[in-house]
């Protein structure tokens, strides 16, 4: 019985789309409308991508400067290491310097 209904008001639906599409004239002014609305979507569709686009970038830009602080602050820790290291390997030299410096003077008076 439910097939049946449904069949019916599908022929019904059918032959009413069949009457609009014969019965629709084709008036320059509203050609030139339609025209204009689908201009007017498509750049509305365009704007939300660019904007989509823009929020995406900015996103990717934010992302971008923390990674730089980041690395700035790497390489102002790395500079620290290198000081330090530095010093110690002056510190070592300057220790052996002065060891050799006495262990050859102990041989010298031998």
């Amino acid at each position: 019985m439910v097939i049946f209904e449904l069949r019916k008001q599908i022929q019904k639906i059918t032959l009413e789309l069949n009457e609009l599409d014969g019965a629709s004239p084709d008036i320059p002014e509203l050609i030139k409308s339609t025209n204009l609305l689908r201009s007017n979507d498509h750049l509305i569709e365009i704007n939300q991508q660019r904007s989509k686009l823009i929020s995406a970038y900015e996103q990717y830009s934010k992302e971008l400067e923390k990674v730089l602080a980041i690395v700035f602050d790497i390489q102002k820790d790395l500079k620290e290491i290198l000081k330090t290291q530095t010093s110690l390997l002056s510190e070592n030299n300057t220790k052996k310097t002065r060891t050799k410096k006495k262990t050859s003077k102990k041989q010298t008076k031998k």
